[in-house]
């Protein structure tokens, strides 16, 4: 990779299944390189998957095949911004879809324990309003919904 920043997420075992689905779920994301370990490790053998180089809408990632030590938290996430409901259904149902689990407020947590926000940019837009009270009722309207209904968020913004 030649980005000077790259994120690192940890798998166990799994880290080329988990690029793989994100290259083909989120737009300007590929696998661009998979590594193999040159000799045995605590949690593999030589020649297993060590590292896998792949990005995710564009955002450098490496993900280490490293054990079962230490798993994914919500104290991170990516987060999408989504231009509309259809590209909110499409990534909210690929994620949870395939063994993942929805969460509150636009949170779901994908099959390899990695947690996403799919965020419309209507809710960002609303929540942000100079009309606090329409912040408050958007706010308010989202905080009951798992995925985010922009529909409900819009209906909400006029009151």
């Amino acid at each position: 990779m030649t980005s000077k920043n790259t994120i690192c997420l940890w798998f166990d075992g799994t880290a080329l299944d988990a690029a793989t689905f994100y290259a083909k779920t989120f737009a300007d994301s590929t696998v661009v390189a998979v590594h193999y370990a040159p000799g045995d490790y605590p949690s593999g053998k030589k020649g297993d998957v060590l590292t896998v180089e792949f990005t995710v809408m564009g955002i450098p990632c490496l993900g280490l095949n490293g054990g079962p030590m230490f798993k994914h938290s919500e104290a991170f996430s990516f987060q999408v911004a989504t231009d509309d409901q259809v590209e909110t259904d499409r990534l909210w149902n690929a994620i949870v879809g395939n063994d993942g689990e929805e969460s509150a407020c636009g949170w779901c947590k994908d099959k390899w324990g990695l947690s996403w926000q799919i965020t419309p940019r209507v809710l960002t837009a609303a929540i942000s309003n100079p009309d606090r009270a329409a912040a408050k009722r958007a706010f308010e309207a989202m905080m009951g919904m798992r995925k985010i209904d922009v529909a409900a968020i819009e209906a909400a913004l006029k009151g």
